[in-house]
């Protein structure tokens, strides 16, 4: 004990003893920093990851036409700006890539898995602010959209293009508005906000996320409807019903003036 009190009655025991503390103090804050990951910089980590994988994908399979930097070309035009959502939708339903840039997409399989897709999303996204890709807590159409809303929007919105029912529709110059039948909620969310082609963009004040949610509620309604008989001839209305009973009355009067002028023989 003695030894002790000498020892710290002596000058140099304080400072020794503080830097020591320092010491163990530093090493063991630079231990738990080395194994020990925040949320947000794993999250970041992952993003850059994505944007480095992405920007590799795009340049095997998008930059000949859209642009090295996605500038945009002759044939294709700039992404910077356009958002994970537009990539998202033309990439998802496999309207991009394409071979003949002078015509219209088509939807078809993607030639992209869904991991490659978001990390092209992620790459075009971080070129410059767009809109971003809808997720769940967004798509709440079943619980939040009023399906008779959606049917007034739609009538109101997208009908002179996509037919009342949804079931697509020509367009000027032989373009066509596609079938709304088997979409993903997302992709007609997507469509929506980025306007893809033709479609023009229904932001916010034009068409709130609720009264979006309603649309889709509604279409999602139409495709899930059960025919109650006969044939749905396309859900096109009078058009085709018209004109099957016009074919198969004049068809029929033909066919009987035949018989009668066999039978007069």
């Amino acid at each position: 004990m003695r030894k002790l009190s000498r020892l710290r009655r002596r000058k140099i025991t304080a400072p020794a003893l503080l830097l020591l503390a320092l010491v163990i103090v530093g090493n063991a804050y630079a231990f738990i920093g080395a194994t020990v990951t925040t949320p947000g910089a794993t999250a970041s980590n992952a993003r850059s990851t994505m944007v480095t994988e992405g920007r590799e994908i795009f340049l095997r399979g998008c930059s000949s036409c859209h642009g090295l930097n996605a500038e945009g070309g002759g044939v294709a035009p700039s992404l910077v700006g356009v958002g994970a959502a537009s990539v998202d939708f033309q990439v998802g339903t496999g309207r991009m890539p394409m071979a003949d840039m002078s015509v219209q997409a088509i939807r078809k399989p993607s030639r992209y898995t869904a991991a490659e897709t978001a990390a092209l999303a992620e790459y075009v996204a971080s070129l410059a602010p767009g809109p971003a890709i809808p997720g769940a807590a967004q798509l709440t159409f079943e619980r939040d959209g009023n399906t008779a809303e959606g049917g007034e929007l739609f009538r109101t919105n997208c009908a002179m293009c996509h037919n009342a029912a949804g079931q697509g529709g020509a367009l000027t110059q032989g373009k066509q508005a596609p079938s709304l039948m088997g979409v993903e909620p997302r992709h007609i969310y997507e469509a929506m906000i980025t306007g893809p082609q033709s479609m023009p963009v229904f932001g916010d004040k034009a068409i709130t996320p609720q009264e979006k949610l309603s649309i889709i509620k509604w279409i999602k309604s139409v495709e899930n409807e059960k025919g109650l008989g006969g044939a749905s001839l396309g859900k096109v209305g009078p058009v085709t019903e018209g004109l099957m009973g016009w074919v198969g009355g004049i068809g029929l009067l033909i066919a009987i003036s035949v018989w009668l002028a066999t039978k007069s023989r």
